[in-house]
């Protein structure tokens, strides 16, 4: 089994992973193996194919979406 070494985190990350494997009752090695287990999984084909076909029909929409951004701005200045 292959192993990984990363070095010079800094401290308070290293803290908050530590916080974070604590409540599932796991060590910081066993915490830092399932978050990148979890980021390395493989996102079925479906899934792509599906993001690209609701990308495609927004596309081809009548309805123009307003920048979020924008909206954001304006509550702002409210």
């Amino acid at each position: 089994m292959a192993q990984v070494l990363v070095r010079n985190l800094k401290d308070n990350v290293v803290a908050r992973l530590k916080k974070r494997a604590k409540p599932w009752g796991r060590s910081l090695q066993a915490e830092v193996k399932t978050i990148l287990e979890e980021a390395a999984k493989d996102v079925p084909e479906e899934f792509w194919k599906e993001a690209d076909r609701i990308r495609e029909q927004l596309k081809r929409s009548v309805r123009k979406f307003s920048d979020s951004a924008a909206l954001i701005r304006e509550e702002r200045d409210r």
